[in-house]
This record gives C-alpha cells, structure tokens and sequence, in this order.
C-alpha cells in the first residue's frame, strides 16, 4: 500500500535552502519587512499588489529595493519546491542588522518561508477598540510587539481581537488586518494611516470594475452604531464578519460579505 508523503514546507534565503547558520543571525531581528500570501494551485492573487508593497517598503527602509526579478525567482523557487497549497510570507532585511546603518553597496536580502494555507477564522469576531497608532503604518514591517501585547489585552477582556483608534478619535485598522464597513448601499474604508493591504487593494479595484460604490471616510468608535455591518480582511479572507466593535453591536451583513469575496474571486492568481 503506497503512503502518501506529508507535504513539504521551506525557508529559503535568496532562493537557496537556509541553513541554522543563516537564519540564527535573524532570530531576533526586528529591523525588516515582508509580504503574506495564500498559494492556491501554486499561484496567487493581487502578485502585482505584493511586488509593489515589498519595492516601496525596501526603499523606504533600506534606501534600495531588490529587483521584481529577483522577488519573482524566489516566490517560484519556494512555490516549486511545497506543495500546490500553502502559505507564504517573503521578509526583506538587510544583513547589516539592527542598530546600524547600512552602506548602499549593501543591499538587502530575502527571506521566504512557506507553512500549511490558512483561511482564518470564521466569525463573526468582536473587537476591542484599543488608542493606538503603528510605527511607520504604511509599511509591513516586523517586530512589532504592540499588536500582540494588545490582541492579549482584547482576549483578556472578552473580546476576540483588538481595533485600533488613532490621535484622532479615528478607527484604522486591526492588529493583523484591515477593516471595511457597509452602510447598505457602498463600502466604506476608514480615513485614517494604516497599511493598505493586498487584499484590500484586490477588492477595491475589483469592486470598481463590479460597479459596487465605494468612499473613503473618517470613522470613530461613534459612528459604529450608524453602520449596517463590518468585516476584517487580510491575506487569509477577503471578509471575516465583525459584531462588534467595543461597546456597539453590527448587524449581519450577508450582501456585503458576499461582495466581498465575489470581489475577491473575480481577480485572476497568476504564477510568479
């Protein structure tokens, strides 16, 4: 009787297995960003989205970027090298480190790691509206401690997951993803710094060729009770409905949430 085999899952550094003496230098590294994606049949939605945000952020951090191309081989070396399904996060850091300032001539590298697809959870979630603001909120970056410090809080204080409200008064984005609201007829994104995930910028362009209305507006814990539905969305799902938001209840919004996911699944995955 043949056994299937389990499926194989890598970390890779600039397109090579990693070895413990790669990966030990950045076991604790904290100075560095990356991208996250679901692999279905080994491609992946919104790759454009995910090159954009890898480029931008690496200039904005490093002062330099990594080629698409070189981005592209190691997306496809880790992809080849799993299984068809999988999850994917590639991290750009500089060698140099933390504490220092690298030269030019150093340029960053690329760490690809890939582990079992995700979908996320079901909900519908309640989320604690927690005052915060995220360093450098356009960027992806890693090491940071205050989303996992305050997700703690929120479980701890009967909520599932944390929101969070900036200087302003303004909700902005979750600890792991982006919020959207529905207010029966349009899609309403927060008006506040936050990073623009990918799979916010797939449903966005996606929901203008569908026709569906859209706007951009500032939105306060006040506001909540106005709304007629809420969702949080990342690589995992374009839409895990939300209930609750601190202390005002959503409705069930069944139309929204299937906009969504039809505004996902009308972008074509393409291989990298």
């Amino acid at each position: 009787m043949s056994v299937t085999p389990p499926a194989s899952f890598v970390v890779q550094r600039n397109a090579q297995s990693a070895s413990l003496q790669d990966l030990t230098p950045l076991a604790f590294a904290g100075y560095a960003h990356f991208t996250a994606m679901q692999i279905r049949d080994g491609r992946v939605r919104g790759l454009d989205l995910h090159l954009a945000r890898l480029r931008t952020a690496s200039i904005d951090m490093f002062g330099q970027a990594l080629p698409d191309t070189q981005i592209l081989a190691a997306l496809r070396a880790a992809i080849q090298a799993g299984p068809a399904e999988m999850s994917l996060v590639a991290t750009v850091y500089s060698p140099a480190g933390e504490f220092t300032v690298a030269g030019p001539d150093l340029q960053p590298e690329l760490l690809v790691r890939t582990s079992p697809p995700s979908a996320g959870p079901s909900g519908p979630l309640a989320l604690a509206a927690i005052a915060h603001e995220r360093m450098l909120p356009s960027v992806k970056h890693v090491g940071e401690v205050a989303k996992t410090y305050l997700l703690r809080q929120a479980v701890a204080d009967g909520f599932d997951d944390a929101a969070f409200v900036d200087q302003q008064g303004r909700l902005s984005e979750a600890s792991i993803w982006n919020l959207a609201f529905w207010d029966g007829e349009a899609v309403v994104w927060p008006d506040a710094a936050m990073l623009t995930g990918t799979t916010m910028g797939i449903v966005r362009r996606q929901l203008d060729r569908m026709g569906v209305l859209q706007r951009v507006q500032a939105i306060t814990p006040e506001d909540v009770p106005a709304l007629l539905g809420a969702v949080v969305m990342n690589s995992w799902t374009p839409g895990v409905p939300v209930n609750r938001i601190g202390a005002s209840t959503l409705p069930a919004a069944p139309r929204f949430l299937a906009l969504l996911h039809a505004a996902y699944q009308a972008e074509t995955p393409v291989s990298p």
